[in-house]
């Protein structure tokens, strides 16, 4: 099974996960969102399995900086528009596991999905 971790470099959480996947001895590729984006149809499929909202880092500053008007209640097709557009406004790590589909880090989630291989 590839593991595909999708994120930014530097980012703590990101740090985080880079950790743990290696002291864990897990091999992973890596696509950075701030080099080469996120396509639209991944943005979709993601939001196929886990909904838009999952994706959207509505903490971070990327989102909190963006219009008020662009981010008040936007339905989904509007929503995967901004995170494409602002691919540092996706939560992060996303990490792609066969089938399975992690958002953020959680040791506990990561050891679940990711030793059990």
């Amino acid at each position: 099974m590839i593991v595909t971790v999708y994120g930014i470099r530097n980012c703590d959480t990101m740090r985080k996960a880079f950790a743990w996947l290696e002291a864990n001895g897990v091999a992973y590729e890596f696509h950075d969102y701030k080099k080469a984006g996120v396509p639209r149809g991944r943005l979709e499929r993601w939001a196929r399995q886990v909904g838009w909202e999952a994706l959207a880092n509505r903490r971070g500053p990327t989102w909190r900086r963006l219009p008020e008007a662009q981010r008040a209640d936007p339905d989904e097709a509007r929503g995967l528009a901004l995170l494409e557009a602002n691919a540092s406004a996706i939560r992060r790590p996303i990490v792609e596991a066969g089938a399975r589909l992690l958002i953020g880090f959680d040791a506990a989630e990561f050891t679940r999905a990711l030793k059990a291989r």
